[in-house]
């Protein structure tokens, strides 16, 4: 902490230092945040009873923003842990206490990035984006049985952007990449295609990826309306890092930092394709707006992990496996203003998503130093088979009514239809005896919430709101060959889980002081969770179970503030206390009421903060901290991990055509717990250590 202390100094050093610098200059113009993620029709988020944060292309440019965890470092009670199971490129996101890869929606241009299966982090790219809007909590009515805890939408400029510019950075552990975004007309359509290669390496032995993504987008008016169409494609090569195993209540020394007991030649490949399609147009007195998308995912998979704390044969469990993923969605809504005071929204959506997975396991030989590095016999023979297939519909209705100039009454329901059909066996022939199971619910989901103007003054308000929202979730499924040899043996570990409910309500308040240029949020929530999907071990091997009852409770706060000069800064807190109400499981044999436990990994505290200057021309520099409190690392309560700290550094030159700039992360070189794996038992993944790149960037 006291590393964290110093860090803070410049924070309070550099504004004064800016201000002197310069001559007074006008106060900033303030321009209104756009969100699309709460009802589907763009609004000031500072408007809706829903906590929202909207955070712009030129934030985010300024900031050096290219990955999640950088991009949303600032984000109000949220934190993204980078790495994971899903490899160096994917991440882990908490929301409201809960860190889970699959317990929030991932959005891209309006269409769920994974489909009906789990959030495709590591295809995600964040070149050339508008903004990112971060929405706290479900989406119970608008994205329906895909969104839990929390939506993170990612828009990207559209067709229409003019704009030019081509970007290179290097930087540690060999990383490297260069973007490029460019303009063009296309067969009278208006388009832009923007590409990317990445390199990033990482401290840990053996552990990289590297990626190459595209996006066309087209757009053209037509029949009046607007017609628009895009093409993503994706390839991503990835080495995976291994977890860090515990024995007892710490990290084993047993195993150095940075160590990896991957086999020889591991890999966590992906190549994903997607198409992406869209119309809106005037019906009568309705606004329609029609989105469709296809997506095709190969992922190819060769990796381990440590199942014995011992330099003896067979101490390391691998798997091999390939999984074909196909998802199809299409959404239709209208949008009709009734009067001034009343607008209504009403519309259906399909969700597909068809799985196919073939995989084996082995044992191998893995030091516990990692060297030499492990060799395995892998096998080629892929006899275990898991297949499912989702269907998610629903059809919903929004009302967002204004009794009064100062009230505003939201009110949403949604009627979800779900599907599941999931198959699986082994040997060559699995579909002679092979059992399905099936499952489908039919179940209301929905919202309501209240906002009140209790006071206004030209740009500055307070707004006080409150929203109560019950939701509805399918268990996630993520194709572990524990579920696959668990059906074999039994029949019973195919069998679809319970779906995830929750209930939950929050009150808070929205304010703007100062011209707009301050503005302060504070939200409190309370939430009764039933049947969390957490994993567990199958003979070894990884699968998933339920969970019992949970309750989240917490408090999130954020301010941000624009000064003259092109100073701005933000600042967080938030108290998150998320725990089990009852949950009976067994332990060693031993059954074990888990009832007031805290949830694992789940932190109390969070807390960020940066202040940054980015002018036109000039000067870049800014700073940023963040601070994640102690947190346990088991279900039991039993091992506890201390907080931590990290404090990020930037400075550069921007001039009109060009700039140049240096980011620092994580410059105190902190590598504590942040994730838990669900493959490795009793495995964390550790915070990437500090990381140093230079980037340049034209623009014509």
């Amino acid at each position: 902490m006291r590393r964290c202390a110093l860090a803070v100094a410049p924070m309070v050093v550099w504004p004064a230092v800016a201000f002197g610098q310069q001559a007074p200059a006008q106060p900033p113009t303030v321009q209104e945040r756009v969100e699309v993620v709460a009802t589907r029709i763009p609004e000031p988020a500072a408007e809706v009873p829903e906590p929202i944060e909207v955070f712009t292309a030129q934030e985010l440019a300024d900031r050096g923003a290219r990955d999640l965890e950088s991009a949303l470092a600032l984000a109000t009670g949220v934190t993204i842990a980078p790495g994971g199971d899903g490899g160096p490129a994917s991440s882990v996101p908490e929301f409201w206490g809960l860190k889970e890869f699959d317990a929030f929606l991932l959005v891209v241009d309006g269409v769920p990035w994974g489909g009906a299966f789990n959030p495709s982090l590591a295809t995600l790219s964040l070149t050339d984006v508008a903004r990112i809007e971060v929405l706290r909590g479900p989406a119970p009515v608008t994205y329906g049985a895909t969104s839990f805890v929390g939506v993170i939408h990612v828009v990207h400029k559209t067709a229409v952007e003019t704009s030019r510019a081509v970007s290179a950075h290097a930087g540690s552990f060999g990383s490297g990449g260069v973007v490029a975004a460019l303009p063009f007309s296309f067969g009278g359509f208006d388009s832009r295609l923007t590409a990317d290669v990445d390199r990033q390496g990482y401290k840990d032995d053996r552990t990289s990826f590297t990626r190459a993504h595209a996006l066309w987008r087209n757009t053209r008016n037509v029949s009046n309306g607007h017609f628009w169409f895009n093409v993503d494609a994706t390839w991503l090569d990835q080495d995976p890092a291994s977890p860090h195993p515990r024995v007892g209540q710490s990290l084993t020394p047993l195993v150095p930092l940075d160590a990896n007991q991957n086999p020889d030649g591991a890999f966590l490949n992906e190549k994903r394709a997607a198409f992406m399609t869209g119309f809106d147009r005037k019906v009568g007195s309705a606004d329609w707006t029609l989105t469709g998308s296809f997506s095709r995912s190969a992922q190819d998979v060769l990796r381990g992990f440590l199942n014995t704390l011992e330099d003896t044969e067979d101490n390391a469990t691998g798997l091999r496996e390939q999984i074909d993923l196909t998802d199809v969605y299409v959404d239709t809504h209208f949008a009709w203003t009734l009067s001034p005071k009343t607008r209504f929204i009403a519309g259906g959506d399909y969700l597909l998503g068809v799985g196919d997975a073939h995989g084996a396991d082995f044992d191998y030989d893995a030091p516990l130093n990692g060297v030499p590095v492990p060799q395995a016999v892998v096998p080629t023979d892929l006899d275990l088979r898991i297949e499912d297939h989702r269907n998610f519909a629903g059809g919903y209705g929004m009302l967002e009514w204004h009794p009064t100039s100062r009230l505003r009454v939201d009110g949403g329901l949604r009627l979800n239809v779900t599907n599941e059909v999931r198959g699986g066996g082994e040997g060559e022939d699995e579909q002679a005896g092979e059992e399905e199971h099936g499952d489908t619910h039919v179940r209301l989901s929905g919202s309501a919430g209240v906002m009140f103007d209790a006071w206004s003054r030209g740009s500055d308000s307070v707004r006080l709101y409150a929203n109560y929202r019950d939701t509805f979730k399918p268990a996630a499924f993520d194709f572990g060959l524990g579920e696959a040899e668990e059906g074999e043996e039994g029949g019973e570990g195919k069998a679809l889980l319970q779906p995830e409910t929750a209930r939950s309500v929050e009150g808070g308040m929205k304010s703007r002081w100062m011209d707009g240029r301050v503005g302060v949020d504070v939200s409190a929530f309370l939430m009764h969770f039933k049947n969390l999907v957490i994993p567990q071990a199958v003979n070894g091997l990884p699968a998933l179970t339920n969970a019992g009852t949970e309750q989240f409770a917490g408090l999130e706060t954020g301010a941000s503030m624009q000064f003259a000069h092109d100073v701005t800064a933000r600042a967080t807190y938030s108290f998150h206390d998320a725990t089990f109400e009852d949950y009976l499981t067994e332990f060693d044999g031993v059954p074990t009421q888990l009832a007031g436990k805290r949830l694992e990994m789940s932190a109390r505290h969070l807390a960020s903060a940066g202040v940054l200057r980015a002018p036109a021309r000039g000067v870049l520099a800014g700073v940023e901290v963040g601070y994640v409190g102690s947190r346990y690392l088991n279900k039991r309560n039993t091992a506890l991990a201390d907080g931590y700290g990290t404090f990020g550094l930037m400075a550069g030159w921007r001039a009109p055509r060009w700039e140049i700039r240096l980011d620092g992360r994580n410059l105190t070189d902190e590598r504590p717990p942040i994730s838990e794996s669900e493959l490795g038992e009793s495995s964390y993944y550790r915070l990437p250590a500090r990381t140093i790149d230079v980037t340049f960037t034209t623009r014509f």
